[in-house]
């Protein structure tokens, strides 16, 4: 149970460390904004993915580039944070992209188009009552 709470406390780290790392210390102008969204290390601390946003970002080409920029720049932010963090082996850095963000937007667009639909259709409805009785209720 200890060594699961210690991953937990090596991801937290390293999610810090590498927001402020890739924001100030990789200079690739094809780098986009990128958030860390999640980082899970294994049990061994052999490895951590690092799971990203881009802000902004749902091309699949952008998306992918980012992602290169990210793997190239690996080893450096590998050594950085072993100088920035006292363990004895820093896991070996794997990104990838986190589609929960972009799923998330696309399914509140959907609802926010679904509330504004059936609005519409409300006010359609109460437009045409005029204040006559309707169909139900003629004799």
């Amino acid at each position: 149970m200890r060594e699961f709470k210690r991953t937990d406390r090596v991801a937290d780290q390293l999610q810090k460390e590498l927001a402020v790392l890739i924001q100030r210390e990789i200079k690739d102008p094809r780098l986009g904004m990128v958030t860390i969204s999640g980082v899970t290390v294994s049990r061994d601390l052999g490895y951590a993915d690092i799971h990203v946003t881009l802000l902004g970002e749902q091309d699949a080409e952008r998306i992918k580039e980012n992602l290169a920029v990210l793997k190239r720049a690996a080893g450096f932010l590998r050594s950085q944070i072993a100088r920035r963090i006292k363990l004895r082996h820093v896991p070996e850095l794997r990104f990838h992209f986190d589609e929960s963000v972009v799923r998330g937007q696309h399914l509140s667009a959907l609802i926010d188009e679904a509330v504004a639909s059936d609005r519409e259709r409300l006010d359609d409805a109460d437009a045409g009552d005029d204040g006559e009785p309707g169909q139900g209720e003629r004799d």
